[in-house]
């Protein structure tokens, strides 16, 4: 399992007297103490001088020698950090000075926390991390297979969507037969597969052996590609497009490769999710969930897909949507769910009779929907909350969480996809800031 962290190079002013080195040494200390398990502490470098690769400079202390330097400092071509207080954020008497280098076009990041710090840090290290990073996806001729007339419309599958990841990022995409890769796991040995699935003790409902053993195949099918390629960092299949391969569903094997190796998952081969789902998660290491979104505003176009006649009744309909993919609320692997995760008999009637689901909850409270746009250049933030769970019997959407936001009008224009990832917490200030590091616009809708 990778641990991803940023290369900080620490900068220090040729004019500071021996009171302020001391006091820059002292100040340095602490921020290790603090963001170590963030960051890389290179040596530290006296401004003009050449820097080592890295990706960001750190000013643990400012003095007013920074208003001199604006030309060398921008010349240097990196991102700044100044966390200047001892509490391990920037201190307010720095405002004018990051005022003024932000003025000549330098990035600079000031946190005013420190759980703010972490995460740019992270996401510093996710953007040098996804140079080279590898995406393994399953599939082999998507769309015109189960529910063509839906899955032929998905930029996802496009070449172009292919050689903008990689361009945009530097992460490699390899593709994979789906209908291969079920094949050999269909020739694995009966015993040693339901040994290894009853070897997760992942807890479970209505599955029967024949069911258990069919899991313990396809991941042992699937970690063999992972081990012949290396390193892999993220995963996907066309599960459901192309289900006619598979005897089962591949959510409970995403999930032991979450958990067991830190592989970051998606759904449906969709790789702006993967993509997504990679830097939002490794860079806010807050729960995630991915699901489809069903907003109220679209009325019977939306709810017709899961085989209901009509949403249920709330409060401001306008800013309300389910989320609901697959029968249940969503996929998110195990940790995020607080106990309220569970494998269970498949919904969808185009999969095979002996598939399987996860029904999962996130906690309910505040939440974001988030999701990087096909332009590669910009990430939609909705605030909201996860109100509660609600339950349909008789249709597919078995379990669904029901999601308010505030601007349902402008959900409706800005939406980027159906697919959207569901992360806990209050985060819009935080991927604010994960947008700066990657150079995208933020369009929050609120």
């Amino acid at each position: 399992m990778n641990v991803i962290k940023a290369k900080i190079v620490p900068m220090r002013f040729t004019e500071s007297n021996s009171r302020e080195r001391g006091e820059y040494e002292e100040q340095l200390g602490r921020l290790k103490a603090i963001y170590g398990g963030e960051a890389e502490f290179m040596d530290t470098v006296e401004v003009g001088d050449p820097i080592p690769a890295c990706d960001a400079i750190l000013f643990p202390q400012m003095i007013g020698a920074g208003y001199h330097y604006k030309p060398v400092l921008k010349a240097y071509g990196k991102p700044i950090l100044v966390i200047t207080s001892q509490f391990g954020t920037v201190d307010m008497w720095d405002w004018e000075l990051i005022s003024y280098l932000r003025s000549g076009g330098l990035t600079v990041f000031s946190p005013y926390s420190i759980e703010l710090g972490k995460v740019i840090l992270r996401a510093l290290g996710v953007k040098t991390h996804l140079q080279g990073a590898k995406f393994l996806m399953f599939q082999d001729d998507p769309g015109e297979g189960m529910q063509a007339y839906i899955f032929k419309r998905f930029y996802w599958w496009e070449e172009e969507c292919t050689r903008q990841i990689e361009k945009a990022f530097g992460a490699k995409l390899i593709y994979r037969s789906w209908k291969e890769v079920n094949t050999r796991a269909a020739e694995k040995n009966d015993r040693e597969a339901l040994a290894e699935f009853q070897s997760w003790n992942l807890p479970h409902e209505g599955i029967s052996g024949e069911q258990q053993t069919l899991l313990g195949k396809l991941y042992l099918a699937i970690r063999e590609t992972i081990r012949e390629l290396g390193g892999v960092d993220g995963i996907g299949a066309n599960c459901l497009n192309e289900s006619m391969y598979c005897r089962t569903t591949p959510c409970v094997v995403w999930n032991q490769l979450f958990e067991k190796e830190g592989i970051i998952w998606c759904c449906e081969g969709d790789t702006l999710t993967l993509l997504s789902t990679y830097v939002l998660y490794h860079s806010l290491k807050a729960p995630i969930m991915m699901t489809n979104i069903y907003p109220f505003l679209v009325g019977k176009a939306a709810i017709h897909h899961e085989r209901m006649n009509d949403f249920p009744d709330v409060d401001e309909p306008e800013n309300h949507a389910l989320g609901v993919h697959c029968g249940y609320a969503g996929f998110a692997p195990r940790p995020f769910c607080a106990g309220r995760w569970k494998i269970v008999p498949k919904v969808l009637e185009i999969v095979d009779e002996q598939a399987v689901m996860v029904n999962c909850e996130l906690p309910a409270g505040d939440m974001v929907l988030a999701k990087i746009d096909p332009s590669f250049e910009r990430i939609t933030v909705i605030p909201g909350e996860i109100e509660k769970y609600m339950q349909f019997p008789g249709t597919d959407a078995r379990n669904a969480s029901l999601l308010h936001y505030h601007n349902g009008e402008k959900v409706m224009e800005e939406l980027p996809s159906h697919h959207q990832m569901i992360i806990t917490g209050r985060q819009k200030a935080a991927i604010i800031q994960i947008a700066r590091v990657f150079g995208w616009t933020c369009e929050i809708i609120e």
